[in-house]
């Protein structure tokens, strides 16, 4: 624990990023494989289970502690964080409480992380009531008082540090001499804590690994179009296609296995079956990009995006669901054809590689496969007017691809960009506020608005939440107003006086039973704030009904 204690102290004072990397190399290179397994794990940011909550420490520091409620949640509120709160509040108590015995393993300085991991902390956290208090306590007064922090993060399940991913993949291909996209490569699908995973993710390349492996390469990324750099190159350079409005996966065909996986490194054959069916039809080394939509056969354009959020974290799917949500997979790109790795070639020799693969491919159901339209502009001025045709596809705008582009990991600018349509939206007004976390945990700054509905007598009911689009200084601005004008607390949140307007943006309307004003909105952000327009004025629930029957 020591060790990593030490890293995460380095990580935390140095802010350059070769300071951070050499930091990282050291600590894998000395760590033993089941201690920096973990280490990685905890670096690598991956939401993994809880195993007690930060209300639940609170509360033992609250009754064992003596400190009242509203401290310990004023504390909280300035904070915005349980692990940070208990720790800056335990000097004010430790010297209180007599020492407590607990039936905990023996903690010693020459423990490692991996034990901690395995064994200390999932011991606390399967006790229960007044033995996981007791546990909690003396855990506390076992260890030394600049460890405080980090163990209540371990706790807690919400551990953080300032390195990317990025950094963490840079940091082991150094360490151990490996060429870094093959280290992105190996974590991706994720990464189990153990000295064998960690000894597999830093071992030489292998020549099989690559034809038997299920893991999808790294996803390329497009960048929000910069217009004055996309000008200063010639039409001719660029393939323009539509961004469909679905989910990035990865069809991959190795060995006898066929895998489908999403770009948030998610295995989704159980949700879409019948796509790794017809993806047994691929000839064996292949790997497809492309977008998982659903999509009938014999229509022109897809359903949207509400109807394949059924699928999703499906375990089974019945003959019905098949039925009414039927999927397709959009290929993009050909990454790999016979087991070679096709990423350094030109996007234009892919693709060309892709129509002849998918036009070989016999399979009762092979509609469910196929190539993304794409096409070229023969000047600029058309980029605006093969935009505005997207919302007739319902596409959520243009991708325009540099045609000698190689397929790259990460969001790299200058070779892809999107383009999508100008987003929808509403003026709303604002119903409740929240606190946010991190360095916003003491400003109000997640916010829930409403519509006003077309009865007789009209109420507001809420259609969205968003929590971005205002600066720095509408944000305090917004916070104070909203302390001023609180009308009732519900926990963290507060109901305020209904007078403010703002426009609120998002990329899709659809209808949701799961909502009381019977419409939901995808990536909902505000746009502005509408000090010229009063409440009474503000949308009403037939302006959105509107707007869904338009798409």
């Amino acid at each position: 624990m020591e060790a990593f204690q030490a890293l995460f102290d380095q990580l935390d004072r140095v802010t350059g990023t070769r300071a951070k990397v050499a930091a990282l190399v050291d600590h894998f290179r000395e760590a033993a494989p089941e201690d920096a397994a973990w280490a990685l794990t905890l670096l690598l940011g991956k939401r993994r289970r809880r195993l007690i909550t930060g209300r639940r420490l609170r509360d033992i520091l609250r009754d064992r502690g003596g400190l009242a409620d509203w401290l310990i949640d004023d504390c909280h509120g300035q904070v915005g964080d349980s692990a940070e709160t208990i720790t800056l509040l335990w000097p004010a108590v430790m010297q209180n409480l007599a020492p407590v015995e607990a039936t905990l393993p023996q903690i010693s300085s020459g423990h490692r992380l991996h034990w901690w991991m395995e064994t200390l902390l999932p011991a606390i956290s399967g006790l229960a009531d007044e033995e996981q208090s007791d546990a909690v306590i003396a855990l506390w007064q076992a260890v030394p008082i600049e460890q405080h922090f980090i163990v209540n993060k371990l706790l807690t399940g919400g551990f953080r540090v300032g390195v990317s991913t990025g950094l963490i993949s840079r940091a082991v291909a150094q360490a151990f001499g490996l060429d870094e996209n093959l280290v992105v490569q190996r974590l991706m699908g994720g990464f189990e804590p153990s000295a064998e995973r960690f000894q597999l993710l830093t071992a030489p390349e292998d020549a099989e690994e690559r034809r038997s492996s299920s893991i999808p390469y790294p996803f390329f990324l497009a960048s929000p179009l910069d217009p004055d750099r996309l000008r200063e190159t010639s039409p001719g350079n660029w393939q323009v296609e539509w961004k469909w409005d679905g989910i990035r996966g990865q069809l991959i065909h190795r060995g006898s296995g066929i895998y489908l996986w999403s770009r948030g490194e998610e295995l989704v054959n159980d949700s879409f079956p019948e796509l790794v069916e017809v993806g047994s039809a691929l000839p064996n080394g292949s790997v497809l990009d492309g977008e998982v939509i659903c999509w009938g056969k014999g229509d022109t354009t897809p359903l949207g995006f509400d109807q394949l959020q059924r699928r999703l974290g499906r375990k089974t799917v019945g003959a019905t669901l098949r039925r009414e949500c039927p999927m397709r997979f959009i290929a993009y790109d050909l990454l790999e054809c016979g087991g070679e790795d096709l990423r350094d070639r030109p996007l234009e020799e892919r693709q060309k590689m892709l129509n002849a693969l998918l036009a070989g491919i016999e399979h009762p159901e092979g509609w469910r496969l196929q190539q993304s339209d794409h096409w070229a502009l023969s000047g600029w001025s058309e980029l605006d007017q093969e935009r505005n045709r997207a919302r007739d596809q319902r596409a959520e705008g243009l991708m325009l691809k540099n045609r000698s582009s190689p397929y790259l990991s990460g969001r790299k600018r200058g070779h892809w960009w999107k383009y999508k349509l100008d987003p929808m939206s509403l003026d709303a007004v604002l119903l409740y506020a929240q606190a946010g976390s991190g360095r916003r945990a003491n400003l109000f700054t997640d916010y829930t608005f409403g519509l006003w509905t077309d009865e007789k007598e009209p109420k507001l009911v809420s259609f969205a939440k968003a929590y971005s689009g205002l600066n720095d200084t509408e944000i305090l601005e917004l916070d104070r107003w909203i302390r001023r004008n609180t009308l009732q607390r519900f926990g963290p949140a507060r109901a305020v006086k209904t007078e403010l307007v703002f426009e609120i943006g998002f990329e899709g309307i659809h209808p949701s039973k799961r909502h009381k004003s019977g419409i939901a909105v995808r990536f909902p952000r505000i746009l502005r704030w509408r000090r010229d327009k009063p409440a009474a004025e503000a949308d009403r629930l037939p302006a959105a009904r509107q707007l869904m029957a338009e798409r």
